[in-house]
């Protein structure tokens, strides 16, 4: 029987990261076929009535072919636990995956190679550097035309100001491309084609040196990649796990998602080098030992709808030290009083099963007749209180109301509960009344996903307008609203609170912001509020 530690040891919690259309749902759908959770993947770009990708399981993800919620999916390979978190690709759902980067203690980074480093997968990665979160890069789409793979490694160290080391080498690209070369274990993989990709990729081994890759190269090529891999040998340094660790550097692996190549060798390096689970440190930095006896852990996600037929909210806790067990009795976070935790739940996508007990880096979903916040700490010792999840500044606004008066209890309802899961902030003004709310969010599509899951899960008959703001900004926490009262705040400029009660300013426009700075430089404002 193992012990707890070698358990704890074994885990490996992450997420995946990436600019849209970059393959990232559909390299989360072959780590699964590589990790033996599926037999068969499903297409990102399925025809209708072609099986939809396994972490897609909400209606709209279905109608519209992108991810908008995130999803745990949780197997095992290689001797490890894995506790895999598919996010959002699409900016407009960003505050989703910055919840989910804190729960994890890698990411895999997903980058375009005909495309290199665009703008979204920039922003997530300076995330995972504040977080100190160790990051695997993947060079997808290696089977189409692609920039030139010193540059991408170039672009890597410039752009994102981090080390890489290529642990796997192209050879060739698009119509040329017909393997990669393994430079920590010395081999190479050679491509076949494969149809639609939906099963594993056919690999056979050779040294790097074998005359069957000058062949498929020919002879000018072949010379050309060998320097290339020579050079890397002599000039690219060695693989350094603890800066590895530390996120100074990036292992880089190329491949092809779509058809599955190079997918794994990058699951099977993960597994070697991954980080299993990280001490979480309280807001004073005390860290707190994931083997510690004392169970802690926190909340970074609600999900109310995921069964339509039980209608049930879902809560993701990630736990962080100690034994979760079923049944177990912890703090209430709102009130200190005792609560017990009766339906723990291991998630596969929308799929359940009870769980009787889990260890730090894993992912319970609790089935609750109420759901905890956002944030909230779970925990057996009341000294715990993690301080891990921000709100972040929305940059669209809008006002929502219910149409007519016969559906109020069902848009209260349902607005109420997609409050609770963060998919929109909402804020309250002297203007909004007991039917009308200001949303909040980070893009517009996040509007379309509110009314379109209170219309199909809550029947409701929700009408949205564009509301005049461009940004909110947060005021110290206890900040009194009597002392700006009687401050000129400039036109369109309104204080207002956040759900929590806090002060928040909204303005117009960003020279708006600028102004009221101007005027009154004394004022504290800033972009994010912790929960």
């Amino acid at each position: 029987m193992t012990s707890r530690h070698d358990e704890i040891a074994r885990r490996r919690t992450f997420a995946i990261i990436s600019h849209p259309d970059a393959g990232k749902t559909t390299l989360t759908e072959k780590l699964l076929l590589y990790g033996g959770a599926i037999q068969l993947a499903g297409s990102v770009r399925a025809r209708r009535n072609a099986p939809t990708t396994t972490s897609d399981w909400m209606e709209l993800e279905k109608e519209r072919g992108i991810s908008v919620s995130s999803t745990l999916l949780q197997f095992e390979y290689g001797g490890c636990v894995i506790n895999l978190l598919d996010t959002p690709g699409h900016k407009d759902f960003s505050e989703d995956t910055y919840r989910v980067l804190t729960a994890v203690d890698s990411a895999i980074m997903v980058i375009d190679a005909a495309k290199g480093i665009e703008e979204r997968t920039r922003k997530l990665f300076e995330i995972c550097r504040l977080r100190g979160i160790p990051i695997f890069t993947f060079m997808n789409k290696m089977d189409r035309p692609a920039l030139p793979p010193l540059d991408l490694i170039d672009e890597l160290e410039k752009v994102l100001g981090i080390s890489a080391f290529p642990v796997t080498w192209p050879i060739g690209n698009g119509e040329t491309f017909c393997g990669i070369f393994d430079r920590l274990n010395n081999v190479v993989h050679l491509y076949e084609r494969s149809a639609h990709g939906a099963r594993k990729a056919p690999v056979k081994v050779a040294d790097y040196r074998d005359g069957a890759i000058a062949a498929l190269l020919g002879a000018d090529e072949y010379a050309k990649w060998l320097e290339e891999v020579e050079m890397l040998s002599i000039a690219g340094g060695e693989f350094d796990r603890e800066a590895l660790a530390a996120g100074r550097l990036t292992p880089v692996f190329f491949g092809s998602g779509i058809t599955n190549f190079g997918v794994q060798n990058l699951l099977d390096h993960f597994v070697e080098f991954g980080a299993p689970p990280q001490p979480r440190r309280l807001p004073d930095g005390t860290p707190i030992d994931p083997d510690s006896d004392t169970f802690s852990g926190f909340v970074f996600k609600v999900q109310a709808n995921m069964n339509p037929r039980h209608r049930d909210r879902l809560t993701f806790l990630r736990v962080c030290s100690g034994t979760f067990e079923k049944d177990m009795t912890v703090l209430d976070p709102d009130g200190g009083k005792p609560i017990r935790l009766s339906y723990p739940q291991k998630l596969f996508a929308q799929e359940r099963e009870t769980v009787e007990t889990a260890l730090p880096g894993d992912i319970v979903g609790l089935v609750m007749h109420r759901a905890f916040k956002i944030g909230a700490t779970l925990t057996t010792d009341p000294s715990i209180r993690y301080d891990e999840i921000p709100r972040f500044s929305p940059e669209a606004f809008a006002t929502i109301r219910n149409v007519g008066t016969d559906r109020q209890k069902q848009f209260h309802e349902g607005l109420s509960q997609l409050l609770d899961e963060g998919v929109i902030q909402a804020f309250t003004t002297p203007e909004t009344g007991l039917n009308t709310r200001l949303l909040g969010a980070v893009g517009q599509l996040q509007f379309d996903v509110v009314m379109h899951r209170l219309q199909t899960e809550y029947g409701a008959n929700p009408r949205i307008e564009p509301a005049p703001f461009e940004l909110v900004r947060w005021f110290p926490k206890g900040e009194s609203e009597e002392k700006w009262r009687d401050a000129y705040l400039g036109i369109g400029v309104k204080l207002a609170h956040d759900l929590d009660g806090n002060l928040v300013i909204l303005f117009p426009t960003r020279w708006a912001h600028d102004y009221f700075l101007e005027k009154n430089p004394t004022a504290v404002l800033s972009a994010t509020s912790q929960m």
